[in-house]
């Protein structure tokens, strides 16, 4: 069989439709911009709040591995600054809008 002909053939054969199962639920409708900055400050004060957690059971266990604190302060170091960038950003935006000229 030549290549064009085994071409033909694979753009002849429909595709299967619905090959996953049943029809899902229509999708949900798309998270509000403040859901979304609600969501990632709950995140970073989850972080936090692991990374003291960390740090009270190291101060008073001796068997808890220092690394694994270290790797909580480091990520909860890392959202706080991520969530300043994003503040920074925002505020940008904001000061930006509110010199526009109409």
């Amino acid at each position: 069989m030549s290549a064009i002909a085994a071409i033909d053939s694979v753009l002849a054969t429909p595709p299967a439709l619905n090959t996953l199962g049943p029809v899902a639920a229509a999708p949900q409708p798309a998270a509000s911009f403040g859901d979304i900055l609600s969501a990632g400050m709950q995140g970073v004060e989850g972080k936090l709040a692991t990374a003291d957690d960390m740090v009270r059971k190291f101060t008073l266990d001796p068997n808890v591995p220092i690394h694994q604190v270290t790797f909580a302060l480091e990520q909860a170091r890392l959202s706080v600054e991520l969530a300043m960038q994003v503040r920074g950003r925002l505020l940008d935006g904001y000061r930006e809008l509110m010199n526009m000229q109409l």
